[in-house]
């Protein structure tokens, strides 16, 4: 899933969930779930994302949606192998990249 996000050093949470397609309660049930999403709070108590949090939630949205992993599930192979989770969903998304410019490409012709 390719998210198209400006690049800011936080995200409000309805950036987020309109990024991906999902209601603000599914982000702030995942940031729940998985302690590798760790927003900042401002003085009104808003969330705030990092581009590290945004990383995080294509990752489980990847396992949880594309993949269909339990949360439990997903929870594990985070645990189990993060680096090879974060290599495998950096090659697809590079070729999912790949893909829509060579669309773009046969577009055009």
């Amino acid at each position: 899933m390719h998210i198209d996000l400006p690049e800011k050093n936080y995200y409000k949470i309805g950036e987020v969930a309109n990024a991906f397609g999902v209601n603000a309660s599914l982000i702030r049930f995942w940031e729940g779930e998985f302690d590798i999403i760790k927003p900042k709070k401002n003085a009104k108590g808003n969330r705030l994302f990092t581009p590290e949090d945004i990383e995080n939630f294509k990752l489980i949205y990847n396992l949880v949606k594309e993949r269909g992993f339990t949360l439990d599930g997903a929870k594990q192979k985070l645990k189990q192998n993060p680096n090879k989770v974060i290599g495998n969903h950096e090659i697809i998304s590079r070729l999912e990249a790949v893909k829509a410019e060579l669309i773009k490409i046969k577009n055009q012709l």
